[in-house]
């Protein structure tokens, strides 16, 4: 992902309406959260080496009924959201891919099954991410239906093994459609395309998901395709903590040092209890401080993303829906990636990485805030 990409991912989240996005393979390090205008990321990746990683971002409306995170590793992480009856919990995963050795991909399934087992039997689960397996079209009763794309093989066979250990429901292959919309994944040239993401559900909630298809037409700069499901269940809005002051450490004035110095000279330093002396130290800087010191001010956000960028996006979305003009969409692939169009993005994240596949998302439309 090149600097800015960010920006044309949430253009595309509000297109499209997605209120929670997956990321896989994104290859930032370490791991945190922040803020970008809208929109709150949560990421995880390696400590130094950009390889993995995964995201998950949600916007505004969603990030209100935020519980917590857990930043697992660069393979897994989740968020919780505060629910109505029950609380909701997002995993997002990265699967080893298919030239990973076998302890590799057993040790991420163990893992996994370690992350379930610290969520709340009652909360409503869901699991998205790019599993680099092939389910197939072979229906298993209680996980998968007939719908699904291509033949299984050995690494569909373990998530399917997974699913049935966890009553979980794979649910983008329960739903007849077009093959386009079961596809995601797709070779450059556009010869090759794989079913490998999946939006998995716990299998008593089956019934909230309403549909669950890629959006081909959706693009930000990735071989994968946009997954999305559209799920009816209830948000609750969880109560905000008062913020704390924030004071400019560099318009400290003078009344402020000198009023300080005399009330300290005011205090009485023999037989004081330790706590008791402390807290009217406390006391006296505090209240001097919000007397005399101004608050720090809010900076407004620069603009993010230059017109010729923005062009590029839509040029790249409406060449991708057209079959003909695969070679148009491989240079404009090309200008993203070589910078013509650079965006002009400020974020609390001084790098942004040079690759990313967004995955699996949920698409909430019908999530109800109150």
């Amino acid at each position: 992902m090149n600097q800015g990409k960010l920006e044309v991912v949430k253009q595309q989240m509000a297109r499209v309406n997605v209120d929670i996005l997956g990321i896989s393979e994104l290859k930032w390090t370490g791991m945190g959260e922040f803020n970008s205008d809208d929109h709150y990321i949560y990421y995880c990746g390696q400590e130094s080496l950009k390889r993995n990683g995964v995201a998950i971002m949600v916007n505004k409306r969603v990030r209100n009924a935020v519980l917590g995170c857990n930043l697992k590793n660069n393979r897994m992480i989740s968020i919780r959201f505060q629910g109505k009856p029950f609380n909701i919990t997002v995993i997002q995963v990265y699967a080893p891919t298919s030239n990973a050795e076998e302890a590799e991909v057993e040790r991420f399934y163990e893992d996994l099954q370690d992350f379930l087992e610290l969520i709340p039997k009652k909360d409503v689960l869901f699991i998205i991410g790019d599993w680099n397996a092939k389910v197939g079209s072979q229906e298993t009763p209680g996980v998968t239906g007939k719908f699904g794309l291509g033949i299984q093989n050995e690494a569909g066979q373990r998530l399917i093994e997974f699913c049935q250990e966890n009553a979980l429901v794979i649910e983008n292959i329960l739903f007849q459609q077009h093959k386009r919309r079961l596809y995601t994944w797709a070779s450059p040239d556009g010869q090759h395309r794989n079913q490998i993401d999946y939006i998995l559900c716990g299998h008593r909630w089956r019934s909230s998901i309403q549909s669950a298809k890629t959006r081909p037409g959706a693009d930000y700069g990735s071989d994968h395709e946009l997954l999305i499901a559209k799920f009816r269940l209830k948000l609750k809005k969880v109560g905000k903590t008062t913020r704390p002051f924030r004071y400019d450490l560099n318009q400290i004035p003078y009344d402020y040092t000198m009023e300080v110095r005399n009330r300290f000279k005011g205090l009485d330093l023999i037989d004081r209890v330790p706590d008791e002396l402390g807290t009217e130290v406390r006391g006296i800087v505090q209240e001097t401080g919000i007397k005399t010191i101004p608050m720090e001010k809010k900076c407004k956000k620069a603009k993010w993303l230059s017109g010729e960028a923005l062009q590029i996006a839509v040029k790249r979305r409406e060449a991708k829906s057209c079959t003909q003009d695969a070679s148009k969409f491989g240079k404009l692939s090309s200008g993203h990636r070589t910078g013509k169009g650079q965006f002009s993005l400020q974020s609390q994240r001084k790098a942004m990485p040079k690759n990313v596949q967004t995955t699996a998302q949920l698409h909430s439309s019908h999530t109800q805030v109150n």
